[in-house]
């Protein structure tokens, strides 16, 4: 690690812990030279799949853009910001553990679909309206009807899970 205050190549671990609830190593540096202390952090390079567009083409995937359809979906609506940052994070989770190279942006929506679904009952029919591109006022009739024959989404929060559920390490 290069210095940042005299550009020296030798610097020297003082101490590591974790953070950022263990998603990240803080380490104490010292440079061998000048003997300024500074502080790294490292993290995993995960790499997330190229997205494949509906025409075809391909593009990187953009967490920008997943958080502002997702908050178009959720705009004026009763949802905690930490929610939505915690469904992006499963949303790219599920993405990068697929091992794909790359992914088509359907399979993304449905992923979106599934995360508002469990914040958000308006939101969900919101998104849905657009990705799921509605031809006529039947198939927007039947997902409310499939909506509202399902559990509500307060009461999945207070089931009980029949299965344990798995560690994710």
């Amino acid at each position: 690690m290069r210095c940042p205050f005299c550009g020296a190549d030798e610097t020297r671990v003082v101490d590591s812990r974790l953070a950022n609830e263990g998603d990240q190593v803080r380490r104490r540096r010292e440079c061998l030279s000048c003997k300024d202390r500074f502080t790294t952090y490292e993290s995993p390079e995960l790499i997330l799949p190229k997205v494949i567009k509906g025409n075809g083409n391909r593009e990187l995937f953009d967490e920008d853009k997943l958080r502002s359809g997702m908050a178009r979906a959720l705009e004026k609506r009763p949802v905690k910001t930490e929610d939505v940052e915690n469904s992006i994070v499963r949303i790219k989770h599920s993405l990068i553990v697929t091992g794909e190279r790359e992914v088509k942006s359907d399979a993304i929506g449905k992923l979106v679909m599934e995360e508002l679904g469990n914040l958000d009952i308006v939101a969900y029919i919101r998104f849905a309206s657009v990705y799921s591109d509605f031809k006529d006022l039947s198939h927007f009739k039947d997902l409310i009807e499939t909506l509202e024959k399902s559990p509500s989404i307060e009461l999945k929060k207070h089931q009980i899970p029949l299965l344990p559920e798995e560690d994710s390490e």
